[in-house]
Order: structure tokens, then C-alpha cells, then sequence
């Protein structure tokens, strides 16, 4: 694989990222560091994690993930200087007061303190790119699609929070910067500001795109082009909607394979859960397998070969589920099968959104 340039950052990567988020929740210590160990031997620099994982978030496991990723930076001499190490700061509450309160605005202070505790349980001195993981304003993201002014709560504004991600790109702490979640007009605004003081340039999105959730081609995307800004492709299998492994049984059947979705009612009950996007996600798994692929193959190709995607964040909680995505790396999808993908999006749009 070739290696990726971020936005206008000195970072590159490669474009497949290890997304962590299952490690201290449905994948033990252990077996964390196995999965970490094979993507370094096959290749991939970029690993992507977050202060407020494990998911599902609960307190007991909040900063777990970054705990294991930390652990094993540690025990393995040479590997920290081989990856490019991602982690994110928490917005506003969400249902997570553990972190830091239900009234968090994402303010200079707590940007500061949340990226000194993840450096602490990452042991490392520095971060390489360092993401806001959703906006402190009301935003339409998370199932929630559309944007109402009556929900703002007071927060801090984009130029404290840029501020306090200069403080810390001063400080040696943080290389670069990224946000998360975000819309048309944050990327602007973050853009606009950090170029009129002197501000760093964000240099990533990281965003849900794939089969059933191509919100990002409804504008984002010409945003971040023209801006320079990359985007970082999260849930590319829809959380293992997209893999096949729910076609036959649902998410609720006694025969339901284990996974995310079958459980935990809490992920049931976000948007990949909806009725929609299993009935979409079965069409294009019939569809990946009339071509002669997996749906698995097919999901992860179409976000390896969009010109949108800089990298593509997999999240897996086997070797065997790492070797099967990275495999994916170099499969082509025909003219007439993206033609086919396109009227599927033109049935169902995008019930994951």
C-alpha cells in the first residue's frame, strides 16, 4: 500500500486504519495486542482509538482502549515509532457524565486536561493526530438528521477549542489535528478561523461512510476536497450489517451469529439498528454475491477505491476478521456493479444516516 498524506499535515498512512474501539469491551488485552501485532506485520501504520472507548461506553471501561493500545506500546520496543497514533477528545456528555460531567462544553481546559490523561494511558509523549470525536455545538449526527437551533446548549466556541489544540500542538503534544462527526460548516468555520490567526489546519474528518450511510457525498465531501482536508471512513461494514452475518437470522433470533448488533440492545437501538438499513444492507449483500464477492469484499471495496476516502478505519475483534478485511485491499468493482450500487442509494438513500 501506499502511504496517504493527510490534509496539509506531515503525516502519511497507510489507507487502511485499525479502529480500536472493540479492545476492552468484546476483545480482551490479550487478544487486542495479537490483532495489533498482525496489522503491524502486514502493514498498517495508522491505528485509531479514543478516550471514551471501549464501545458500548460505560464507565468501568471508559479509557480502557487507550489503557491496552498504551500496554502495548510498551512491551513491544520499536513499535511507536513504526504507526501514526490517533485518539480523539470527547464532546459534550451524550449520556456519559463519567467523563467529564453532563455540562461540558469542550472548553480550553478540558481539550488540555483529556489529551495529558490520553497521553498518560497511551505512555507516549506524543500524539500524532488528535481529534475532537464530535462537535460541542447541536449538530445533525448519530441517527439524528436534521439540525435544529432550539437544541444549542452553551459551549465553547470553534476558536477556544482551536486555541487550546494550538496549545497543545506548541507543547510538542499533538502533531496534528482532526475533527469528527462534523458538518459542511464546521469544517468550514474550523478552516476559515485557524487561517485567519494563525491557528493549525485541521487535517482530517472521521466520519461514518459506507453502503448504508453516504451522507458524507451530500456535500461534505466537495467541502473537504476543496478545502484539503482527508476523510477518515468509519464503520465501513455498517457495524457487520454490511458483512452478510445478519442476512438469515436478524439481529434478536436465537440464531443469530455473536456481534455487535445481536449483543448489545443499546447498539440495536442506534441507527444501524433501524429495519432500514438491514433491508438495504441485504440488497447490496445479494448484490456483492451475483458479482462473485463477499459482502464483506464488496463493502470494503467500495470504500478502498472512492476517491473520497483517504483512509478507510476497519474495527475487528479477530485475526481472522484483520486478515479478511486487509485481503480486501485490491478488489475492483466493475463500472456496472457501482452502476447497480448507485440505484440500490437511489432506493434506500441512506437509513444508517
Amino acid at each position: 500500500m501506499n502511504l496517504i498524506p493527510l490534509g496539509a499535515s506531515e503525516l502519511r498512512v497507510t489507507p487502511i486504519c485499525l479502529g480500536t474501539m472493540t479492545f476492552g469491551e468484546q476483545v480482551g488485552e490479550a487478544d487486542s495486542h495479537a490483532i495489533l501485532d498482525r496489522a503491524l506485520e502486514r502493514g498498517i501504520n495508522f491505528i485509531d482509538t479514543a478516550e471514551m472507548y471501549a464501545v458500548p461506553a460505560r464507565a468501568e471501561t471508559c479509557g480502557a482502549t487507550e489503557t491496552i493500545v498504551g500496554n502495548w506500546l510498551a512491551s513491544r520496543p520499536g513499535a511507536r515509532e513504526k504507526i501514526v497514533l490517533a485518539t480523539k477528545v470527547a464532546g459534550p456528555s451524550r449520556g456519559m457524565p463519567w467523563i467529564r460531567g453532563e455540562q461540558s462544553g469542550l472548553t480550553r481546559a478540558e481539550i488540555l486536561a483529556a489529551c495529558d490523561a490520553s497521553l498518560r494511558r497511551l505512555q507516549t509523549e506524543v500524539i500524532d493526530l488528535y481529534q475532537i470525536h464530535w462537535p460541542a455545538r447541536s449538530v445533525p449526527a448519530f441517527g439524528k438528521i436534521y439540525y435544529d437551533p432550539a437544541e444549542e446548549k452553551p459551549c465553547a466556541s470553534i476558536h477556544e477549542q482551536l486555541e487550546a489544540l494550538d496549545q497543545l500542538v506548541r507543547a510538542g503534544k499533538v502533531r496534528a489535528i482532526g475533527l469528527s462527526n462534523e458538518t459542511p460548516y464546521g469544517v468550514h468555520e474550523f478552516v476559515r478561523l485557524a487561517e485567519a490567526h494563525g491557528l493549525p489546519r485541521v487535517a482530517t474528518v472521521q466520519n461514518p461512510y459506507c453502503l448504508i450511510n453516504r451522507t458524507v457525498e451530500n456535500g461534505l465531501d466537495e467541502t473537504m476536497h476543496r478545502l484539503g482536508v482527508s476523510l477518515l471512513a468509519y464503520s465501513p461494514l455498517g457495524f457487520g450489517l454490511l458483512s452478510g452475518k445478519y442476512d438469515a437470522s436478524g439481529f434478536e433470533s436465537p440464531t443469530a451469529p455473536e456481534g455487535r448488533m445481536s449483543r448489545y440492545e443499546s447498539m440495536r437501538k442506534q441507527r444501524w439498528g433501524r429495519a432500514d438499513s438491514l433491508v438495504a444492507a441485504r440488497r447490496y449483500n445479494a448484490l456483492a454475491r451475483e458479482h462473485g464477492l463477499t459482502p464483506t469484499q464488496l463493502a470494503l471495496a467500495f470504500c478502498y477505491t472512492k476517491w473520497q476516502v483517504a483512509s478507510t478505519i476497519i474495527g475487528v475483534t479477530s485475526l481472522a476478521q484483520l486478515d479478511e478485511c486487509l485481503d480486501a485491499w485490491g478488489t475492483t468493482l466493475a463500472p456496472e456493479l457501482l452502476q447497480a450500487i448507485d440505484q440500490i442509494r437511489w432506493e434506500y438513500r441512506d437509513p444508517a444516516a
